[in-house]
């Protein structure tokens, strides 16, 4: 056993959550196939235009978003109808509900009835022939403050330590404490457990992998509320021990981990070796900051402090097989899809330039 998976991760967490029923035998997780999954993200309303113009980019696959009250087993069967119809591939259904659900993050009352809602929301994606959702356990949102603008004057999010502000599904978090009071790390982790070890089981029956998103950004805390977990590259190895599911693995926000900079313990290239290392590495967002916390702008992919070049041929060395998306892309003028043509082009060409360098693929 490793010295993380001797700690104390939380003695009463895990004995509640070794009281748990423990669903149906698990289905065994299929391999993905080899590349990387280029993938567009859209609305569940995108239009028969719009995904023609997807195809034409050369993207195979799509991260659908859907509205509340739609993480339904029928509506998830029914966008992927429509995906394969338009003859594009369905990668995952997102819903602002299936995470940063601070009712379990921090054990509010309600969060048995959330825990129960996602357990039905990850069968619901396992019955629909859906093998991948994203999670995130930030509990008070992600913290940004008023946009500024990037090379060519285009709008962008930013974030400053003096100024910023949580932000999720229509609520505000405000310094010095968003919850009245400091909540310590060890709480964090025993609610953490609590909730993981509920929540694997379900992904293993269902046959879903479950990536878990960094804290954006990864400051250590923010509100009175610790972000070491998924801030850090040690508080993820932690979390994944106690995980101990082959279901439980990492959506690995590259422009976050840039955010962090030096405070994650590893940088974004070291982060995907290690995180593929151990198999865990199931989804990319490819995106790049101006520099780490305390201040930082989104940019473009091509005009950040980190080389994205590199980072696309550590993927291609490590084997990556899982989904990559743009992300939080600024305005390009224009308007319209400009931005996201820009970014998709690129990302594309960075991918067939790593592969022939590497002769792979």
């Amino acid at each position: 056993m490793s010295d993380l998976a001797r700690r104390d991760f939380g003695k009463a967490g895990l004995a509640a959550a070794a009281a748990m029923a423990v669903p149906a035998a698990a289905k065994k997780l299929e391999p993905l196939s080899p590349g990387i999954k280029i993938s567009m993200q859209v609305g569940e309303n995108v239009t028969p235009e719009e995904l023609k113009w997807i195809q034409q980019m050369g993207v195979d696959y799509l991260n659908v978003q859907t509205g509340k009250g739609k993480g339904t087993y029928e509506n998830f069967a029914a966008i992927k109808r429509r995906v394969e119809a338009a003859g594009l591939k369905l990668w995952n259904i997102s819903n602002n509900d299936n995470r940063n659900i601070e009712e379990v993050t921090l054990n509010l009352p309600g969060r048995d009835a959330k825990i129960e809602w996602l357990k039905q929301y990850i069968r619901d994606t396992g019955k629909a022939g859906i093998g991948y959702i994203t999670y995130a356990h930030m509990a008070n949102g992600i913290w940004s403050s008023e946009r500024e603008t990037t090379r060519g004057g285009a709008a962008a999010r930013a974030f400053n330590m003096n100024t910023a502000k949580g932000f999720w599904n229509g609520k505000v978090y405000e310094s010095p404490l968003t919850h009245g009071r400091k909540y310590s790390k060890e709480e964090l982790w025993e609610n953490y457990t609590y909730f993981i070890k509920q929540i694997a089981p379900v992904c293993e029956e269902a046959g879903v992998r479950f990536g878990i998103h960094p804290d954006d950004p990864p400051v250590p805390e923010l509100g009175g509320i610790p972000r070491h977990m998924f801030g850090t590259f040690d508080g993820y190895m932690k979390a994944l021990e106690i995980a101990n599911s082959p279901n439980i693995g990492v959506c690995l926000c590259c422009g976050t981990w840039m955010e962090g900079g030096k405070s994650t313990g590893k940088d974004v290239y070291g982060a995907v070796r290690e995180f593929a290392k151990i198999g865990k590495l199931w989804k990319i967002h490819f995106r790049n900051v101006t520099q780490p916390i305390p201040y930082f702008v989104e940019t473009y992919i091509d005009n950040g402090y980190t080389d994205m070049y590199k980072l696309m041929k550590t993927l291609v060395e490590v084997d990556f097989r899982g989904n990559l998306i743009a992300d939080h892309v600024p305005e390009m003028q224009g308007g319209g899809n400009n931005g996201w043509s820009y970014s998709m082009g690129y990302i594309r060409a960075l991918y067939d330039a790593a592969r022939k360098e590497l002769k792979k693929g």
